[in-house]
């Protein structure tokens, strides 16, 4: 598998390569452009400075017959004037034949007619002749008229060997400009690269040191970029809640098995007391009782515990439909109304018309059932317990009040935690197990909902549950 450092570097490398290169074809293209045109003007205006000293068109006829009649060219009369004053060019007739020749020029193939009707029509003609051994020429043919005579040609010719050595010089430049900067840019790359990766090493090193046991552990960046800095409070903040939740579990872990304990403790006395000596049946009969007693005990918080497992999964054992909750809670109310009847305590319903909901009956009715129990438990004899049902800014509320004794505030942090009890022995002996607060919240919770809880010493407790209305699914 590919390394990211090595990615990032042939990443970078690659658009350093295609910038360079890129940089150096325009570069060469705009400079070998601006050379030739400037060469090719510095040529126009060489040939019309030449043709200018042509004043001796009645030589050049004269040496026109002379070359049909004795097929050679004779010399001119001035013939070390006109040398002297063309010096880079040569005068064609208009069948393409030299008529003069300057003394810096270079011997040549003969001309295309082609190019010979392009002159004599008035055109301009440039052209670049190449040789195997030596630099190249550029030659320019221009129309050159002469009174009483008729049209010529005139072609000026300059050496390219000082345009082809800068250009060649500008091309060895730029390979070892190039080459140089790809060796920085891989150097720079690699420490680039480095820096870069360093907090993800230092995050990868303190992310092996985790464990149950180092999960104070905490990561300390000293990079400079506010990225960094927000991955290491990203990671550091996601090992804070790994920490709490670890932390939360084996508390959990450690309650239940302390709330496991008590029972199995007290049903392995009686079983010890029994068999200490000969006993009657009845009293076999009560310590059967008793112990039955532990087991439904144990049964319901095993019942409990597989609850709240069941909702610490990525998914809650919720099954949505669109339900009326007012029926749902007058049911309940209706079939507590005999345990409150018979406690002396008034349980009653303040309903309003509320829209309907998104909820799983079975598991809303629980949740429902924990709160009036809890009421019922902390609730004494001609108290009163009200279950409130109306809606409020697009949500249903449900509360459940009783006239109880109040909780503390201190406790009510706490109330919804796993075991916690406020008065231990008094929850014990009424048969609490300590987690229906723990499973109310994840119920409301799993349906998108919230709970919380209202209470002062002397003035009762109220336990408000906020609900989504609509036809959608709440977010889990």
């Amino acid at each position: 598998m590919q390394s990211f450092r090595t990615r990032i570097r042939r990443v970078a490398l690659g658009f350093i390569v295609i910038l360079l290169g890129l940089f150096s074809l325009l570069l060469y293209l705009g400079l070998s452009t601006i050379l030739h045109r400037h060469f090719d003007g510095e040529l126009l205006a060489l040939a019309q400075e030449e043709s200018l000293r042509v004043e001796l068109a009645d030589h050049v006829y004269v040496a026109s017959q002379r070359k049909h009649e004795e097929d050679e060219l004779k010399e001119f009369e001035d013939e070390e004037e006109l040398q002297q004053a063309i010096r880079y060019s040569v005068i064609l007739d208009s069948a393409g034949r030299i008529l003069w020749r300057g003394q810096s020029t270079e011997n040549r193939l003969p001309v295309s007619s082609e190019l010979i009707t392009q002159v004599l029509e008035g055109e301009t003609v440039f052209e670049t002749i190449h040789y195997p051994d030596r630099s190249s020429i550029r030659r320019i043919s221009i129309p050159l008229v002469i009174k009483d005579y008729g049209r010529f040609i005139l072609q000026t010719e300059k050496s390219l060997q000082n345009i082809e050595e800068t250009l060649q010089w500008l091309a060895w430049l730029l390979c070892g400009t190039s080459a140089i900067s790809l060796l920085l840019a891989w150097w720079g790359s690699g420490r680039l690269a480095n820096e870069a990766l360093s907090p993800v090493k230092a995050l990868s090193q303190t992310a092996e040191t985790v464990s149950g046991q180092t999960l104070s552990t905490r990561l300390t960046l000293s990079s400079p970029y506010a990225e960094f800095q927000r991955l290491a409070h990203t990671f550091n903040g996601m090992l804070d809640r790994l920490q709490q939740v670890f932390e939360g579990q084996r508390r959990f872990v450690a309650d239940a098995a302390h709330e496991l304990k008590t029972p199995l403790t007290a049903m392995k006395g009686n079983f010890e007391v029994s068999l200490q000596r000969t006993r009657s049946a009845e009293e076999y009969r009560e310590t059967i009782l008793s112990n039955l007693a532990e087991v439904d005990r144990l049964t319901a918080m095993t019942k409990s515990l597989l609850t709240l497992a069941q909702f610490a999964g990525e998914r809650p054992p919720l099954v949505l439909q669109t339900l009326d909750l007012t029926p749902l809670v007058e049911e309940v109310v209706s079939a507590f109304s005999i345990l409150a009847h018979e406690g002396g305590i008034l349980l009653q319903t303040e309903s309003e018309p509320v829209p309907p909901l998104m909820g799983d009956a079975s598991q809303l009715k629980q949740a429902l059932i924990n709160l009036l129990d809890n009421a019922l438990r902390h609730t004494p004899p001609e108290g009163t317990i009200t279950v409130r049902v109306w809606s409020q800014n697009s949500s249903i509320r449900l509360s459940v009040e009783d006239t109880g004794p109040g909780i503390d505030s201190h406790h009510l942090p706490h109330l919804f935690g796993r075991f916690y009890r406020i008065d231990q022995a008094r929850d014990r002996q009424s048969g609490g197990t300590g987690l229906g607060l723990a499973i109310v919240k994840e119920i409301i919770e799993g349906h998108g909902g919230t709970i919380y809880v209202q209470s002062q010493v002397g003035n009762g407790t109220r336990f408000t549950i906020t609900l989504p209305t609509g036809e959608e699914p709440p977010l889990t």
